[in-house]
């Protein structure tokens, strides 16, 4: 069995009246290279007429975005002039590259009708040769990514990368695969995991045993680099946030909205936005 050094509960860090916990990163755990950042906004109920997200324009580069919309709808718009809505179950890739500004805000529908809002967005950094590659936005609905079963009451919606014989929805410019693992309450599934690659594995809903240990929702587990085998029991219905890469073992220097390499590649990221190179923005 793979070991689990340890569970980490999500910090509550509300953005306006926006419901926001992040289990990653705080004082305990910096990265789990190369998964960065973590922020579960939700579940919460929005009335009508309401402001809906908050993220207007603001820039980035050097990072990847991976946003999964659990509930409601989000509204992307970018420098590079991608454009989309995607509600529940869908998800968003933007890759920043070298660098690009965008907004993800709520669909004037959303705001209009209000409604249930869950939105989890993930940061994955990208290794120093890919650190200035063409920005890319991909928005995919629900009905566009493969969902496979792994087991009698267990499913994953296959997102990005190659897994055991199959391929999701997104090729990702490094080898992480990433997807949404749904169980039902007394369901079990087993895996494995190389030794040498990271696992992300967040529990957005439910409660889930994991190699032994039972993990709640708004929790994260840190697994260490020590055995292969996965046992997961489903305690309770749950959806959980499940990935794993090989780690890059590079320098990570995150300033804002920017993730380099060196505090070098920082300054020259902030003056570069401060020069119009990132586009421009359009409303």
């Amino acid at each position: 069995m793979r070991t689990i050094k340890r569970i980490h509960k999500a910090e509550y860090r509300p953005i306006a009246d926006l419901i926001t916990y992040s289990p990653l990163p705080t004082r305990q755990l910096e990265q789990i290279d190369p998964f960065l950042f973590l922020n579960h906004h939700g579940y919460q109920e929005y009335a009508g007429n309401n402001n809906g997200l908050p993220f207007g324009p603001h820039p980035h580069r050097g990072m990847e975005t991976v946003t999964f919309i659990i509930e409601g709808d989000i509204m992307h718009k970018d420098s590079e002039g991608y454009r989309s809505v995607i509600k529940a179950g869908g998800v968003q890739w933007m890759t920043a590259g070298r660098g690009l500004i965008h907004a993800e805000v709520s669909s004037e529908e959303f705001k209009r009708e209000g409604g249930p809002l869950e939105i989890l967005q993930l940061w994955l950094n990208l290794p120093a040769k890919h650190k200035m590659t063409a920005p890319k936005y991909i928005g995919l609905q629900a009905a566009e990514i493969p969902v496979r079963q792994l087991a009698e009451g267990v499913s994953i919606q296959h997102i990005a990368g190659a897994w055991e014989g199959e391929t999701g929805a997104i090729t990702p410019l490094t080898d992480v695969f990433l997807g949404t693992l749904s169980l039902k309450a007394g369901s079990a599934w087993q895996t494995e995991v190389a030794e040498n690659r990271s696992i992300f594995c967040y529990v957005v809903r439910g409660k889930v045993r994991i190699n032994g240990q039972s993990v709640a929702f708004r929790n994260l587990v840190e697994f260490g680099h020590t055995g292969t085998g996965l046992q997961l029991e489903a305690e309770e219905e749950s959806l959980l946030i499940f990935g794993h890469a090989t780690p890059f073992n590079e320098p990570v220097v995150a300033q804002g909205p920017f993730v380099m390499n060196s505090m070098q590649e920082i300054r020259q990221a902030y003056q570069d936005y401060q020069a119009g190179k990132f586009g421009v923005w359009q409303e």
